[in-house]
């Protein structure tokens, strides 16, 4: 969704989201809950989402996970693909 759209839905202004998502400004708690009923996100993971977007070990940690999802799913792809060429 575009950020025009996202404020529009939100009632705010494009240039006030565009302040919140770069770390400018902070929401209020009437927005939180505007977030949470518009796109039926809970307001706990909004929360908890922007409480840890600055703690450098949990964005490791998330991108270590996403990481070896990846391979995984690479070995699988692979293997398949080796026993197709083998039949």
């Amino acid at each position: 969704m575009k950020q025009n759209e996202a404020a529009e839905k939100l009632g705010i202004s494009k240039s006030y989201l565009s302040e919140i998502e770069k770390g400018h400004k902070e929401p209020s708690l009437e927005l939180i809950r505007k977030y949470e009923n518009t796109f039926d996100i809970p307001a706990s993971s909004i929360m908890f989402f922007s409480e840890n977007m600055g703690k450098s070990h949990v964005r490791e940690r998330a991108r270590t996970f996403v990481a070896s999802k990846i391979i995984s799913l690479m070995t699988f792809l692979e293997d398949k693909a080796e026993r197709a060429h083998a039949d």
